[in-house]
């Protein structure tokens, strides 16, 4: 008989307390594994879209009933970068004055689908891409530590690279126009602060960047605040709160996710124009596409894009949405000097860009999320009386979709009365 098996015939039995120990010290054990593991292995550099990890799966016919399908807007393409593949649109008149159009914080680019097309069909050049984490752009991985923050940086960064992967020249002085939509409105402003001789306008659309954080729920503030849980349950929780459960036709809705942005009231009446319910979710991103709105595109983005919630998060915690008062202060001094600067002779090469040293704010007469009343009084703070001109539409945040065509030519009067340095093909 081996050594072994004789010295255990001498042992006394185990006991409760033995298999107690033992299995406090295999989950103990455990436990630092996984923890030596996330520390030392290396992070994902980003967490990829639904263009590598749903298409590839489908049938042309699958892929083209999508609500959202890559080829959906001209000129498509996929733009490798060191944060990942970020997917970019241009298309347009070549000679035409650029426009590079910012979506908002959920909704991928689509959303600015017939704006783009009204510009385009105004003469212009667009251009149009997906933020990190949207429709078919990767997600660079925030992570719990020393990952990558949804900030200005990240994407003034995407900026500069999607406008670099362009065949034409959109850089250097009054390269292009800048259009900005909700969350998009405040990277204008910030991009503009940096880069005020590359961008010809700034037209913030529904615009963030000035939203009081007195607007933010005391629930979203817990929710979103960092290190009180693991940053994967805390994103469990959050994709759970957003998606749909029980009876009812399960949409995802573009008012849900504006909620954890700012507590808008009266959110009880769903359908509501005021509280952006019915006109909000049910807008119509593409109007040759009828079938397919904020919410179907939303839906097959929360299910499909595994680094949609965690760009989400990120956003709310670092991108410039609330309270931005430094950069829009330093925007308004800039716009300042070239309005004094106009008045010169021979002296507005000088100073290119932000041409007529004013910007243009467009909002909806019932949004909920931007309050007219509040922006245009902060605006006149920041920006002096002189520094931007606003125009006010009959709707709700969603005015970029359901009045593409309306907002497009808001945008191009705007350029002829404030610029009249600047020609404006086919206006």
């Amino acid at each position: 008989m081996p050594a072994w098996a004789l010295s255990s015939r001498h042992q006394p039995a185990a006991g409760p307390a033995f298999f107690l120990a033992l299995g406090a010290f295999l989950g103990i054990s455990a436990t630092l594994l996984a923890s030596a593991r996330q520390k030392y292995s290396p992070a994902r550099k980003c967490i990829p879209s639904p263009l590598t990890t749903l298409l590839p799966n489908l049938t042309e016919l699958e892929i083209a009933s999508l609500p959202y399908p890559p080829h959906v807007l001209p000129g498509g393409r996929s733009v490798q970068t060191p944060y990942g593949t970020i997917r970019c649109f241009e298309w347009g008149r070549e000679d035409g004055e650029k426009v590079l159009l910012l979506h908002g914080i959920s909704t991928p680019c689509l959303s600015l689908g017939n704006l783009a097309e009204a510009l385009a069909a105004k003469g212009c050049r667009v251009m149009v891409f997906d933020l990190f984490g949207r429709g078919y752009s990767d997600a660079p991985d925030p992570g719990e530590d020393g990952g990558v923050p949804y900030d200005l940086r990240l994407y003034t960064a995407q900026i500069l690279l999607v406008l670099a992967s362009s065949r034409l020249a959109w850089t250097g002085d009054d390269g292009f126009h800048l259009v900005g939509y909700s969350l998009g409105g405040g990277l204008a402003v910030g991009f503009a602060r940096y880069f005020a001789r590359m961008v010809r306008s700034v037209v913030v659309v529904a615009g963030g960047g000035l939203i009081k954080k007195g607007h933010v729920s005391w629930r979203s503030r817990a929710l979103y605040s960092k290190g009180w849980l693991p940053e994967g349950v805390l994103q469990w929780l959050i994709k759970r709160r957003l998606t749909p459960r029980g009876k009812g036709d399960g949409r995802v809705t573009e008012t849900k996710m504006a909620t954890e942005v700012v507590d808008i009231k009266g959110m009880e009446h769903e359908d509501s124009d005021a509280s952006g319910g019915h006109s909000f979710d049910n807008a119509v991103l593409l109007a040759r596409r009828p079938e397919h709105t904020v919410s179907s595109v939303m839906g097959w983005q929360l299910r499909h894009h595994q680094g949609f919630i965690p760009a989400f998060v990120s956003s709310i915690r670092y991108a410039p949405i609330y309270e931005q008062k430094e950069d829009w202060y330093e925007l308004g001094r800039q716009l300042a000097e070239r309005r004094e600067r106009s008045g010169w002779e021979n002296t507005a090469d000088d100073l290119p860009g932000l041409r007529g040293g004013k910007i243009l704010l467009v909002l909806g007469a019932s949004d909920p999320v931007i309050v007219k009343e509040e922006l245009i009084h902060d605006a006149t703070t920041v920006l002096g009386e002189d520094g931007f001109e606003a125009v006010l539409l009959d709707a709700g945040h969603e005015l970029v979709m359901s009045k593409g065509a309306e907002v497009a030519d808001v945008i191009s009067n705007f350029w002829e009365q404030s610029q009249g340095d600047a020609e404006v093909t086919g206006t």
